[in-house]
């Protein structure tokens, strides 16, 4: 039996230079996934910008009796399957066991994270979760959703859950004590935070900033990176290839001005730009077009050889 909780959180690597699309006018070679260990038992995967422009992040945690997959991507037909089921294989042939199961949940429950579900459907020893806020709060225990801290075992490795709704009804944080991951979903990365209920987003993040602080957090791990080098420049939506982005972890100092940038604005509709991330308050239909009018130039001006 693997101890989770000596010497936690341990040591893990995130030296890692993440595949962020292609050149234009480059043959695409990168895998359908990046995969990555941080140690032996926890891996950060990537969906590659050529499946889907959102490149969602998704976790894999191992645990004594079960694994939990948080996400399953942007597409409906991606090798995420194979590669979790060889993942799963590799780790029981280092810790061996006569029984292993498999939990595969969301950080939230938009259509970039829960796209790949139907492949885990038939998976034996498998339990797909939901994406309804009802099913979430079932499952994972919550009798007063979201303010409660429950605790999810998978065996000596015990997460803490919580509920963040703002960005989407059925968003929830998770913490990690083994790695010191923060699990933030898409209500805190290095990009566009869409806060469609901004009362509710603004009060998420204060009790998540509360959540960090009882805890020892090294990383908080969100599911997308949109942000360009340049502080408050992000890549215009649907962008293939963003060869200047920022790592995917953030600090809890991070999550800080996250909270205290949208209190800011919390009476201000609209998009508001900050160097590490840019929060829309509302559904901010103009300020979408104009991306995706943004989008578009930019790839004419690609064609015509201009300099990205």
């Amino acid at each position: 039996m693997i101890n989770f909780t000596a010497a936690a959180p341990t040591a893990g690597d995130l030296d890692v230079r993440w595949i962020h699309g292609t050149a234009p006018g480059a043959a695409n070679t990168s895998p359908a996934f990046a995969v990555h260990a941080y140690d032996p038992h926890t891996y950060v995967l990537r969906q590659s910008k050529a499946a889907s422009y959102e490149a969602p992040f998704v976790y894999l945690l191992f645990g004594n009796e079960r694994a939990i997959l948080l996400d399953t991507g942007a597409t409906k037909d991606s090798p995420l399957r194979s590669i979790v089921d060889d993942l799963v294989t590799d780790w029981l042939e280092r810790n061996p066991r006569e029984e292993y199961g498999l939990v595969v949940a969301h950080t939230h429950g938009h259509g970039d994270h829960v796209a790949g579900d139907g492949l885990f459907a038939d998976r034996p020893g498998t339990t797909v979760v939901a994406r309804e806020v009802e099913v979430v709060r079932e499952f994972f225990g919550f009798s007063d959703w979201p303010s409660e801290i429950v605790a999810f075992d998978l065996g000596g490795r015990v997460l803490d859950v919580t509920g963040i709704p703002g960005h989407h009804p059925a968003s929830i944080a998770i913490y990690d004590p083994w790695s010191g991951f923060l699990l933030s979903g898409d209500t805190v990365y290095p990009g566009r935070l869409y806060a469609f209920d901004f009362p509710e987003f603004v009060a998420s993040l204060d009790r998540l900033v509360e959540f960090a602080s009882a805890r020892t957090v090294t990383y908080v791990m969100g599911c997308h990176i949109e942000m360009s080098g340049r502080p408050g420049r992000d890549y215009p939506i649907g962008s293939a290839y963003q060869p200047d982005e920022p790592p995917i972890q953030m600090t809890v100092g991070q999550l800080r001005a996250v909270r205290d940038a949208a209190r800011s604005v919390a009476a201000k509709p609209g998009v508001h730009r900050f160097d590490d991330f840019i929060i829309y308050n509302g559904p901010c239909r103009a300020a979408v077009t104009r991306q995706l009018i943004r989008t578009m130039w930019r790839r004419a001006s690609r064609r015509e050889g201009a300099a990205p």
